[in-house]
């Protein structure tokens, strides 16, 4: 059960760091993958070097890593220098016509294989309200999403989706159920709450056209969504996840959980339970990009499992599907 848990976590690996404390951590805790942070202007084989050690630090008989990055475009570039393009902001890129931008995501992705990544977590889904635009600090700010109308972002998701797809990179939509309705950001402030969304809302439609075409993963924000569950966080929340995700929208893929190691918006729940109140409402992927908070997640999984059936069939359940798209990756080992 242990091991099952584990494969549930992707754990930060600073690029501005060396690798090693990273390999030791996947040697003993058995993650099931890392989110490469940071910035890195080395180039693509000097990442592929560093993606190639973390693949062979996997214990023998384990599967392999979902190597992961958060390369969406302008802003948000995470690796560049040589064999990496230059990625324009989602603006930019909602500007262009969906075939152009879906040959555009091929070869950006397959960069990205290149250099050992094999889960891009990008395209930004969020519809931006016109009311905030850069006033919303999470995406509006940073020009990072495809637009301000639900039809125009949904058909960049798609393009942006489909040409990692061709690239055999796994494309993970984000933040569900959108973080364009509000002003702050998770990551840097505590009770962020969307007074506006509900799960009949147009600005669904991007995720919702996302999970038609097939996209591997679903990201889910910290915020607040008071008009689906004024009580929890969406990444802790069950209405939101199981209720509208899984079972409203029919996502059966990998529900990865926003930054749930350092963000301000989780900080007052206990390291351990984080991982615990996710899957329980019905994720599958805890990321976290501090490193040092892995353990005690897999801990609190593994207790919890321990004690609790109904949650154990859960962690398997979560597992099965993280293996699902190991597979679909060639990540599985014999």
């Amino acid at each position: 059960m242990r091991a099952l848990a584990a494969q549930l976590l992707v754990v930060g690996s600073p690029l501005a760091d060396p690798v090693d404390p990273t390999l030791a951590a996947v040697r003993r805790l058995g993650v099931g993958g890392v989110i490469l942070t940071g910035r890195s202007a080395a180039g693509v084989r000097v990442v592929a070097d560093r993606s190639a050690a973390l693949q062979g630090s996997v214990p023998n008989g384990r599967p392999g890593l979902l190597v992961s990055v958060d390369q969406e475009g302008g802003q948000v570039q995470t690796l560049s220098g040589p064999g990496f393009g230059t990625i324009p902001s989602a603006v930019v890129q909602g500007g262009w016509a969906a075939d152009r931008l879906t040959g555009a995501a091929e070869r950006w992705g397959s960069q990205l294989r290149a250099a050992g990544i094999n889960v891009d977590l990008a395209p930004v889904s969020d519809v931006l309200s016109p009311r905030l635009g850069a006033r919303n600090l999470s995406v509006g700010i940073s020009d990072r999403t495809f637009g301000t109308a639900p039809d125009d972002v949904a058909s960049g998701v798609v393009a942006f989706v489909d040409g990692l797809d061709r690239a055999r990179v796994a494309a993970t939509v984000k933040h569900f159920p959108g973080l364009g309705q509000v002003a702050p950001n998770t990551d840097t402030s505590r009770d962020v709450r969307d007074t506006v969304t509900t799960s009949d809302s147009m600005s669904l439609e991007p995720f919702r056209r996302a999970i038609a075409a097939g996209v591997p993963a679903v990201m889910v924000s910290s915020a607040i969504y008071a008009r689906i569950d004024r009580a929890a966080p969406a990444a802790f929340s069950r209405a939101v996840i199981t209720d509208l995700l899984r079972d409203r929208l029919g996502f059966t893929g990998l529900v990865v959980a926003d930054d749930l190691g350092r963000a301000v918006a989780v900080a007052g729940v206990a390291v351990n339970q984080r991982s615990v109140r996710f899957v329980a409402a019905g994720g599958d992927v805890v990321l976290t990009v501090d490193p040092r908070a892995a353990a005690p997640m897999i801990d609190g999984l593994s207790r919890r499992a321990a004690g609790d059936p109904a949650f154990a069939a859960t962690v398997v359940a979560a597992a099965r599907r993280v293996l699902a798209v190991k597979q679909r990756l060639g990540l599985l080992r014999c």
